[in-house]
């Protein structure tokens, strides 16, 4: 079932099964077989990866694990984030569209519904001089799922107690991210980070984390141009790469 877009999902692989679909993804861009909105999906990732080394776990059949090629030549280094940001969104709209409706964005890049997970991104970006050349945008939401092998997950299925399309809601992502990512290419970025800030799990809220293996009480209060998270603790700004600090649920 092709999405109604322009470019998103217009050329789609669907493979049967793979290791990764970031990987396949990757293989067709040094092949030159990729047009920008191609999308490799998989009913069944056997070596997924998460951010930094994390693995990404699914059932076979009953998820969302796909990867998208883009050419955000229009983003400067600088503002890689920004295209989180919007794929972050997309998600969100898609999991709002589906009943979930106090999803979250964890920081960086994680879906939360309440303090469990239901979904995750991982964008690869390859740059070029100053700006961004391409970026394979690796989503995979937890759909019809019911048995987890950690406490901390959960689906749409388990947060609506609804059995899902898979093909149809794959398709409903599709459309939104080419919505989300052509604000992005117009030059939305105020109104995509102001969105982003009020979908961010604990935004302005005191909650514990862990800085160096301490400890400590803090309040996010965004993120800066380089995607670092800013937290305020002991009234002081301090601000955070991906693994520098940790939630504490």
């Amino acid at each position: 079932m092709l999405p109604n877009t322009l470019f998103m999902g217009q050329q789609l692989y669907h493979l049967p099964v793979c290791e990764s679909t970031n990987s396949e993804a990757q293989q067709l861009l040094i092949k030159n077989k990729a047009t920008e909105g191609c999308t490799v999906v998989t009913s069944d990732q056997t070596k997924g990866r998460g951010q930094r080394g994390n693995t990404w776990e699914a059932e076979p059949g009953k998820n969302i694990t796909l990867s998208v090629i883009l050419s955000p030549v229009f983003l400067a280094v600088r503002q890689q984030f920004y295209l989180n940001m919007a794929v972050s969104l997309a998600v969100l709209d898609l999991l709002r569209e589906y009943g979930a409706t106090d999803a979250r964005v964890k920081w960086p890049n994680d879906l939360y519904v309440k303090d469990k997970k239901v979904g995750g991104i991982l964008i690869e970006n390859t740059i070029n001089s100053h700006t961004l050349q391409h970026s394979i945008v690796g989503i995979g939401l937890n759909v019809n799922q019911l048995n987890f092998g950690i406490s901390t997950a959960t689906s749409l299925a388990a947060l609506t107690g609804s059995e899902i399309n898979l093909e149809q809601i794959t398709a409903r992502l599709l459309e939104l991210l080419e919505k989300r990512y052509l604000e992005l290419r117009n030059g939305k970025l105020a109104k995509l980070k102001y969105e982003y800030l009020q979908v961010l799990y604990r935004y302005q809220e005191e909650h514990l984390f862990v800085v160096n293996g301490k400890r400590v009480s803090g309040s996010i209060i965004g993120v800066d141009e380089d995607g670092k998270l800013g937290v305020n603790i002991d009234n002081e700004l301090h601000f955070f790469d991906f693994k520098e600090i940790a939630y504490i649920i």
